[in-house]
Formats: structure tokens, sequence, C-alpha cells
């Protein structure tokens, strides 16, 4: 590929190292991002400065929800595969702040596929989410289950990502994969979610929540196996029989982990015992999740390969020397 691809959320977790690594094979790369304050910015800083040292990266600050902005964007560089990851997170924040996922997710997922349809591309993937399962009780989540009960607004918004995105694909024939990613950890992640949170807590001497009191599976997935799915997905845009052009994958590790189980190991990594405060399940939180990857076995030969105690090593390994513990 000699024409750009384009990471949106670029100084985001995933966009990060999506684009690093692709920019460590010589491919270009436009990174686009808001670099709003949802967690602390002077991490996203962090992320992009280390994406600004190769030649091949280019970086645009705007926001989705702003369509000028965006279709400037696609005129400018004329991305040939869009990969596009900027949302707003967070299960629990879309309860205190459910605006921002209408501008973020909805609307500014509306303005992609608008750039899409008038600026052409060969692929489209983006970013959907396990949560849409919601409280589906059958395991393994398989993408043939039904995800029309979303139990959080988050969860709503992504469903809705995919549906737009089906309509889209069908009707100007946008070739387009959406990925339902499983509790994604590693260097550089997210300060709100488990693995960060937990360790900032547990080092600074300060009590964890556990919620559902500890009775809670996560199927973690390791940073580098996101990626690496990703990677193989770049050059090889969704074609069925019927000559539909969209898909939903799960891209998840395939193994729950319990709650209890992954903090024994984090406590362990760190070389501290957490103080726990057990707590019941919280509003729009689910019991477990477990990906079904079959498709993407058959469809990439690819499996998330990095176990939970590798993964934890790599993460501490990289939190310790980032703040110098």
């Amino acid at each position: 590929m000699t024409q750009p691809i384009l990471i949106t959320g670029a100084a985001g977790f995933i966009g990060f190292h999506l684009a690093k690594l692709l920019l460590m094979k010589g491919m270009p790369v436009i990174g686009f991002d808001n670099m709003n304050d949802y967690y602390d910015v002077s991490l996203k800083e962090a992320r992009l400065s280390l994406l600004n040292e190769y030649e091949g990266f280019a970086f645009v600050r705007g926001d989705l929800a702003d369509k000028a902005a965006v279709f400037a964007l696609f005129s400018k560089y004329h991305p040939v595969v869009v990969v596009h990851l900027a949302a707003q997170a967070g299960v629990r924040y879309s309860i205190d702040c459910p605006d921002v996922y209408i501008s973020a997710n909805i609307t500014g997922f509306f303005h992609i596929l608008e750039a899409c349809r008038y600026h052409p591309v060969k692929h489209l993937i983006y970013a959907s989410s396990s949560s849409v399962y919601g409280g589906n009780e059958k395991v393994p989540f398989s993408t043939s289950d039904n995800v029309d009960q979303p139990i959080s607004l988050y969860a709503a918004t992504k469903k809705s990502n995919e549906l737009m995105a089906r309509a889209y694909s069908h009707l100007y024939q946008i070739p387009a994969t959406g990925l339902r990613f499983f509790t994604v950890y590693g260097p550089y992640g997210r300060p709100d979610m488990a693995c960060f949170k937990f360790s900032d807590l547990i080092m600074g001497g300060k009590p964890i929540e556990i919620y559902n009191h500890g009775d809670m599976y996560r199927d973690f997935t390791y940073i580098d196996d996101i990626i690496g799915g990703i990677e193989r997905m770049l050059s090889s845009p969704p074609c069925d029989d019927s000559g539909t052009q969209h898909k939903v994958y799960n891209i998840g590790n395939n193994k729950p982990e319990h709650l209890l189980r992954f903090i024994e190991l984090l406590e362990e990594k760190l070389g501290v015992k957490a103080t726990k405060e057990f707590l019941p399940m919280q509003a729009g939180d689910v019991q477990r999740t477990y990906a079904d990857i079959d498709d993407l076995v058959a469809d990439f030969d690819f499996k998330p390969q990095i176990s939970i105690e590798e993964g934890l090593d790599r993460f501490v390994k990289w939190y310790r020397e980032y703040y110098k513990w």
C-alpha cells in the first residue's frame, strides 16, 4: 500500500499500537484524534510523541463531530484504508455523560461513513465492542447471536455502528469490517480499564472496587493480539457469496479469566497485595465475556496467542518503567 492508511483515534490505546506497528513496517499512516480529556491527556501525548518519530506519520487534530474537518481530512490525504478506532469509550461513563456518546459514536461514525461514500476506500475497519452482547447468557458469544438488548448506552451506540455500516456497505458498496473487541489491555493502555486502574490503586495503597463480589469473568485480550488481527485484515475486505461487503468479527482471547484470579496474578507481578472492597454488580455491567472466534480463525488463520500471565508480565514491566516505580 503506497497510499496512506487513516487511523482515527491514533493517540488512543489501540490506535497508537496499530499505527506504530504499521509505521515500523514502512506503511504511511495518517492519525486523527481530538485529544480529549476523558483520561490523562499526557498519556495520549506520550503515545503521539512516539509516533511522531516516524517519517511516514502525519497527525491531524480534529473532532469527528465536525463533518467539514472529516471531509477535509479525506480530501487532503485520500486514504486507501480507514481504521476507525476513535470513539467515546466506557460503559460506566455512558450512564453519567450520554451526550458525548451520541456526538462521538453516532454522529462521528456517520461522518466517517459519509466520507467513505464520497471518497471511496478499499476497506473500512471499525471498532465495535463485546458490550453489544449485553446480558446474553449463552457462551461463548457468537456474532450470530441476537444482540438487540443492550444494557448500556455505550453498547447501544456500538450496535448502531454495526447497523449503520451494514446499510452504507449495501447502499454505496463500502467494504466494511466491524470488530467486537474483548477487554483489551497492555502497555500504554487506558487508565480506566481494570489492568491499569487496579495497578494505580494497588501501588497507591488505595482499595480496589470489585463488582458482583468478584464473580466476574473477562476475556482479557493482549494488545499485540488485537493489532496482529487487524493487520491481517487490512488488505482483505469482506465479500460473501451474495456479494455483501460487510462482516463483523469477535476478536478476543477465547479464554475468559475469573476476575479474582486476574487480581491475584496482578498482585504477584506488582509484588504488592491489594486492599479489596467487594460491591454489588454495577448498572450497565455484565457478569461474563467470552469470544467465539471461529470465524476469525477460519477467514484469517489467526488466533490470539498471548496468555494472561505473559500479558501481565509485559504490562507491569512497562508500568514500572513508565511511572518509575
